[in-house]
Parts: C-alpha cells; sequence; structure tokens
C-alpha cells in the first residue's frame, strides 16, 4: 500500500492503515465506544465556549475521502475554549464521516447507539507555533465531535455539497458561522485519543457531545452521492468513510454531566 492511497476499502482500509502508520495501533487511538456505565462525571469539567468568525469560512472540499471546509486560522479569530482546554484552540477546518445509510457513519459509539454521521470540527494549540507542531504534542488539538441523525430538519452545512460532486472540487464556502451546528446541550464526554485517519497521531482532546443534531433524509442521500473519483472517472460513492472504535486500553472518559 502506496503511503498516499489509504482510504475506507477492503484493501487499503481501516486493518491496513498500520502497515504504513505504525501509530494507527498506539494506546491512545480513536474512536472508541463510550459506555455509560464506565464514564466518570468530573464537576470541575466547565462548559466550553466557541466564538467564531463567520468571515473566517473559506472552501468546502472533496478530497476523496471526505467533505471538509477549511477556515482562516492565521491569527486567533475562530477559537474554542473552556471544557477540558487550557487557553484558545483556533479553528482550522470541519469534516465529515457518514454511512451508506441512516443506521451506521458515526465514528464513535455511544452505548452501542451509531449514528448517521459523525461532524469533526478540528482546533489547534497557537502556543506548539503550527498546526504541524500541535500534531506532535499531546495538547495540540481539540476536536468536537457531534452526532448527526436523520430527521426532517435541515442543515446549512450541506448547502455547498453541490459543488463538489467529485473528488478534487473545491468550491467558495464563504460567510458561515460554525457555531449554527451545535446542539442545544453543551453536555459533553471527553477523552485523550487520536485523529481518526492516517497518521493518527495521538495529539487529541476530544470534547464529544451527547446531544446530535438534525438532519433530512434529502441532505444525507446528498452526501452519500459525492464521488470518491474525479471528474472524468465512473461515479464511485463516497460512503462508509469511518473508522471502527479502536481499544480503550485504560482510559477514562469523563463527562460534564451525570
Amino acid at each position: 500500500m502506496a503511503q498516499s492511497v489509504w482510504g475506507y476499502d477492503s484493501d487499503n482500509g481501516p486493518d491496513h492503515w498500520h502497515e504504513n502508520y505504525p501509530m494507527a495501533k498506539g494506546d491512545k487511538q480513536s474512536p472508541i465506544e463510550i459506555n455509560s456505565k464506565d464514564v466518570q462525571h468530573d464537576s470541575s469539567l466547565g462548559p466550553w465556549h466557541a466564538s467564531y468568525d463567520p468571515g473566517a469560512a473559506k472552501t468546502i472540499l472533496n478530497n476523496g475521502r471526505t467533505c471538509r471546509v477549511v477556515f482562516d486560522d492565521t491569527f486567533d479569530r475562530s477559537v474554542l475554549r473552556g471544557g477540558p482546554l487550557t487557553g484558545a484552540y483556533r479553528l482550522r477546518q470541519l469534516h465529515l464521516h457518514w454511512g451508506s445509510s441512516d443506521d451506521h457513519g458515526s465514528e464513535h459509539v455511544i452505548d452501542g447507539v451509531k449514528y448517521a454521521a459523525e461532524l469533526h470540527m478540528v482546533h489547534w494549540n497557537p502556543k506548539h507555533g503550527n498546526f504541524a507542531g500541535a500534531l506532535k504534542q499531546p495538547d495540540g488539538v481539540a476536536v468536537v465531535g457531534i452526532f448527526l441523525k436523520v430527521s426532517g430538519k435541515y442543515s446549512r452545512i450541506l448547502q455547498g455539497i453541490d459543488n463538489i460532486k467529485t473528488k478534487g472540487k473545491e468550491a467558495p464556502f464563504q460567510h458561515f458561522d460554525p457555531s449554527i451546528l451545535f446542539p442545544k446541550s453543551r453536555d459533553y464526554w471527553t477523552y485523550h485519543g487520536s485523529f481518526t485517519t492516517p497518521p493518527c497521531e495521538e495529539c487529541i482532546t476530544w470534547i464529544l457531545l451527547r446531544e446530535p443534531i438534525e438532519v433530512s433524509s434529502d441532505q444525507m442521500a446528498k452526501l452519500r452521492s459525492l464521488s470518491k473519483n474525479g471528474e472524468n472517472e465512473p461515479v464511485n460513492p463516497l460512503v462508509d468513510n469511518w473508522r471502527p472504535p479502536q481499544p480503550v486500553k485504560g482510559r477514562v472518559v469523563r463527562s460534564s454531566f451525570k
């Protein structure tokens, strides 16, 4: 398997990642299954706060593995703070993982429940100089994870998808306030883990929101109609781009709620 071609198929999927990315077999990998009975409520965990500048949103991209929205992170323009974090973390990108049908697609699993999709908002700690530097530090990155469940509701995150049908397509995605994606409840689980894509660096403080947000089945269908092939190739639907839960290996998941 060449460095560049990891993916989610049987020949290059999560079971093979460790062949080129040994960290994928590390002790602090993500995602995990969270079992309520093992979670420790931590009364010292305060609320988290996001102050996002809608002008920081730049582009939406289909890279053949996910749909990603990229933000300007050259200064403290859109930041996350509070909760388990020390200092302000800058929003760099958000992306989604989803299934081929509504009954699976999320990466984290809660008491056996899988959601249709999971949204990851990736922030990094500017005290480490730049994003590459943050990837090498245990407190380098903070990801807010939000579950998506299918209902009649409509979510703006999926509006730009028509412009990025095929791999390599990028389109402007401007004046977007990512905080509209947050559920009403700020309750969260938190644990130390990794990126869920190679090289699977173990630098992430996860803030996983308990309450899912709702998207329409039309929007999920649109997401599943993206192609992981380029414009002049046959359509190859981009679906099931999720990594299954990894061993917890003694880590403790804390919750902000009882």
